[in-house]
C-alpha cells in the first residue's frame, strides 16, 4: 500500500529540510528554495511553449541544474557540501551560451515589452522569477547562512540568458522585440 500523498507534518507552519529537525516555512532558506522552485516551473512553461529546439534543450538542462541548486539551498550548512554539484564550469557554460546568442540575434539596447510570442512572454516571466530567486538567495546569504557566491552568480547569468532567449524567440517567430519607448539611463 502506498503512503498518503500528504503527511500533515507541515500543518504547524514548519517543513523538513536537508538537516536536523524542521524549520519555519517563512524562513529565508525556504523562501529562497521556493523562489528557485518557481523559477524551475516558469522555465518549464517557457520550454513547453518554445518553438526553437536549441532553446528547449538549453531550458531542460537549466531546469536540471536548478534542482542541484535547490538541493544545496535546502541543505543545512553542515550538509551543504554533499549537495554541491554546480561549479564554475556550469557558470562559464551559461556565459558562453549568452555570448553565442548575442552574436546570433540583435539585442536591443532599450527596454522591451514582453509577449511578442507566447514563448517569448513565458521566457520574460521566467526571467523575472529567476531575478526574484536571485534576490531571495542574496537575502538568505545576508542572514548569515552560508551561500556560495557561485549560486547567486549562476542565477544572475541565468536571467541574462533567459532575456537573450526571449529576444531570439521574438526575432524568429514574431516581429522582433517591441521597444517600450522608455529612455535607458
Amino acid at each position: 500500500m502506498m503512503a498518503p500523498f500528504f503527511t500533515g507534518k507541515g500543518d504547524d507552519g514548519t517543513t523538513g529540510f536537508l538537516g536536523e529537525g524542521r524549520i519555519s516555512k517563512s524562513s529565508a532558506r525556504i523562501e529562497a528554495l521556493g523562489s528557485v522552485d518557481e523559477a524551475t516551473a516558469a522555465i518549464g512553461f517557457a520550454r513547453a511553449l518554445s518553438q526553437l529546439e536549441d532553446t528547449k534543450a538549453i531550458l531542460l538542462k537549466t531546469q536540471q541544474q536548478l534542482y542541484w541548486l535547490m538541493a544545496e539551498l535546502a541543505a543545512a550548512p553542515e550538509n551543504a557540501e554533499r549537495f554541491r554539484q554546480l561549479d564554475e564550469d556550469h557558470l562559464q557554460t551559461l556565459e558562453a551560451k549568452i555570448d553565442q546568442l548575442e552574436r546570433a540575434v540583435t539585442v536591443p539596447r532599450e527596454f522591451i515589452l514582453p509577449g511578442e510570442t507566447p514563448a517569448a512572454g513565458a521566457l520574460a516571466i521566467a526571467r523575472t522569477v529567476v531575478r526574484r530567486a536571485e534576490r531571495s538567495t542574496v537575502r538568505l546569504s545576508e542572514t548569515g547562512e552560508m551561500v556560495r557566491p557561485l549560486l547567486v552568480a549562476y542565477l544572475n547569468r541565468l536571467s541574462s540568458l533567459l532575456f537573450i532567449l526571449e529576444v531570439a524567440e521574438s526575432s524568429e517567430f514574431g516581429k522582433g522585440p517591441k521597444p517600450a519607448k522608455v529612455p535607458v539611463p
